[in-house]
């Protein structure tokens, strides 16, 4: 390929900020001159690229909250747009972000761009009539999951298998007792690892359910037990912090980590976790874990009106039944989030069960998914 090759990208979140940055670095290997622009975050930015917008603007929650701001999305999507038109990259690079990017995507595409959706909307779990619309907005879809590409190839729409990128930086095996000591953490204790969310519309949602959860587990069946509680960012943090005070839980042994999600995991014994890309690391690390959501009841009903898949956690999706206990909505109380916990702590063999699944699960997404993507991405471009 001669002269410099123009790499437009749009991340919406946390996730596809990390897994654009891998894909960016991949990239860069392959093609030196490479520019990239668009939607980003600080991982991407650390990789060179020109954000010209941080992805905190598209990382809404619902539908509830998507209506609040969808003025100031469709904003940031005509701009982008008419930038994009301009200046013509060679390529167009959506990282997740469906609603946002796929309506981007055909017009880019109509306009004669060729354009790559990076995760496959969840076509599977539900709104299953959108593969007809991604096969009209993309050239290709890189799919991080083994279930997907059947569905695209039976509407030739192309796709390509690519495994996880987490699959491939997470250990096939987590030294528990090595974590524990890193994060100077009592060795011989319970410890639960709490991960309410990465967002701050999650945590507003689920921070005092987490809080609560972990006070009564305290109170009422391991005395000893100690939460290890990883948050993303200053607000995340600040958020967790207010619902310790507000339910009065100051004397419950809470552990705030900035980051350090898998440490978190790798230290605990059991682990709650809020649906989510985390569920996926969780299993990655092979602990059992309890599953847990809440998001505006309206959202829920709609969600639940056109859900395909019996259950919403990647793990047991994965699976294809299920492994690890879901508590969602209304059933996401602390008494039940407690029990399944405890109940989860002191069965050792289930343990071991989950440990074996979960391997196997590991092994099937470790594809060196950044080489592949980029492999992918360069076909594309030739």
């Amino acid at each position: 390929m001669a002269g410099v090759v123009r790499i437009a990208v749009v991340a919406g979140e946390a996730s596809g900020d990390l897994l654009a940055s891998h894909l960016i670095a991949a990239l860069k290997s392959k093609l030196p001159d490479a520019v990239f622009y668009g939607i980003g975050g600080p991982k991407m930015e650390g990789q060179g690229f020109d954000a010209w917008w941080p992805l905190e603007k598209l990382a809404v929650m619902g539908y509830v909250d998507a209506l609040k701001h969808y003025r100031e999305i469709a904003g940031i999507r005509r701009q982008l747009k008419r930038r994009l038109l301009e200046l013509r990259p060679d390529i167009f690079i959506g990282v997740d972000a469906p609603d946002f990017n796929l309506g981007l995507e055909t017009d880019l595409k109509a306009a004669g761009i060729k354009t790559i959706h990076y995760v496959s909307p969840s076509i599977w779990a539900w709104r299953g009539g959108r593969i007809k619309k991604i096969g009209r907005a993309v050239n290709r879809v890189l799919a991080l999951f083994p279930m997907e590409p059947p569905l695209y190839e039976r509407e030739h729409i192309p796709v390509t298998y690519v495994g996880h990128p987490m699959a491939d930086s997470i250990p096939l095996e987590t030294n528990m007792l090595a974590v524990r000591e890193k994060l100077s953490l009592p060795r011989d204790v319970p410890i639960i690892a709490l991960l309410p969310g990465s967002r701050q519309g999650e945590l507003a949602m689920m921070a005092e359910t987490f809080v609560q959860t972990a006070k009564l587990i305290r109170d009422q069946h391991l005395p000893t037990a100690v939460f290890v509680v990883p948050l993303t960012t200053r607000e995340t943090r600040l958020q967790f912090e207010m619902a310790i005070y507000t339910q009065q839980a100051a004397d419950v042994p809470f552990r705030l980590l900035f980051g350090h999600a898998q440490d978190a995991l790798g230290a605990a014994d059991v682990s709650l976790v809020a649906s989510g890309t985390a569920t996926l690391e969780a299993a990655l690390i092979k602990r059992p874990m309890v599953i847990t959501y809440k998001i505006a009841k309206l959202s829920y009903w709609i969600m639940k009106r056109m859900a395909y898949q019996a259950f919403v956690g990647l793990p047991n999706i994965l699976a294809g039944r299920s492994v690890v206990p879901e508590i969602l909505q209304d059933e996401a109380t602390p008494e039940n989030l407690a029990e399944a916990l405890v109940k989860l702590y002191q069965d050792k063999d289930n343990a071991r069960v989950v440990a074996e699944v979960f391997t196997d699960l590991h092994l099937q997404l470790r594809q060196n998914t950044a080489e592949k993507a980029a492999n992918a991405v360069i076909a594309c471009l030739n």
